[in-house]
């Protein structure tokens, strides 16, 4: 059953990484990517309905605009959970959130959509929210 499972998560992250995001699997690997100059996209993945029927296909359909973060990055809820924690340190004064996505300029969260912003809502409808938040910030 557990060998099922690795095989399900696998797959959810080699979706995330065939579109460019880079895993960050260790809280040092969250601290020096983030604190790079620049945009950084922080997808906070996992196994939920959501995640897989809307925020991934929704961050697919946001990754094909002309207006992209410098970073696409990943950790995954759940999962990677030092390396999530420390992501989810930089994301000041927000509440945990899985599926969510945080945009960090130079270090500093300037956007976050929270589960809340994806659970009910249509890829498409999600995308324009990253959209947005790419051409506000990027």
């Amino acid at each position: 059953m557990l060998e099922t499972f690795d095989l399900f998560i696998d797959q959810m992250r080699k979706e995330v990484r065939s579109l460019g995001a880079r895993e960050l699997k260790t809280p040092e690997e969250v601290d020096n990517t983030v604190k790079e100059k620049g945009t950084t996209l922080v997808f906070v993945n996992s196994t939920c309905g959501c995640a897989g029927g809307i925020a991934r296909p929704a961050l697919s359909i946001a990754l094909k605009d002309k207006t992209l973060p410098d970073r696409i990055t990943t950790v995954f809820a759940g999962q990677d959970r030092e390396a999530t924690e420390r992501a989810r340190s930089y994301f000041t004064d927000e509440p945990p959130s899985s599926p969510s996505f945080a945009l960090l300029k130079d270090g500093h969260l300037v956007k976050m959509i929270h589960r809340s912003d994806i659970e009910g809502r249509e890829p498409e409808e999600v995308a324009g929210l990253l959209k947005e938040t790419f051409n506000k910030y990027c």
